[in-house]
């Protein structure tokens, strides 16, 4: 087997391994699944769970849908409580998205809820896997940190 071949074979292995523990934790109960957000709801939160304050516009162009749809959505959301919509302070033309304290509440559970199940499997992991498992993660988000600036 040549160099090449090992590597995409190693790489198809973990990809598989990642795919299954996904599986796994996904039949755990969590906040993800039993939000009953549709998928885009759900995009809406996250994007604005990573970028903070945000247009309309930028939603649209950040989940490749159009502006009358974004506004659906955002409707739904504001009507969950989810989050709040707000006059741009520098355009008032232009009405800012933002997650209210329930919806920075939801993605903190979702979040939490996944590291949980980590936190859990590496309890059960010796110090050794521990500090090995802690090389590999730290070079995986230097090269991600690198691909993805």
């Amino acid at each position: 087997m040549s160099v090449d071949d090992e590597r995409e074979d190693l790489i198809r292995r973990i990809t598989e391994t990642q795919r299954d523990l996904g599986r796994t934790f996904a039949q755990s109960p969590s906040p993800l699944f039993t939000s009953n957000l549709t998928m885009r709801q759900l995009k809406v939160v996250m994007v604005l769970s990573l970028n903070g304050s945000t247009s309309g516009q930028e939603l649209a162009q950040s989940l490749g849908v159009g502006l009358g749809t974004v506004t659906g959505i955002v409707d739904r959301l504001v009507s969950h409580g989810l989050v709040s919509r707000r006059e741009d302070p520098h355009d008032r033309r232009v009405r800012r998205v933002e997650l209210t304290d329930a919806g920075t509440e939801l993605m903190a559970e979702i979040n939490d809820a996944g590291l949980e199940h980590y936190r859990n499997i590496m309890r059960h992991l010796d110090t050794e896997t521990l500090h090995s498992l802690l090389r590999v993660t730290t070079r995986i988000r230097e090269v991600a940190d690198q691909l993805y600036p």
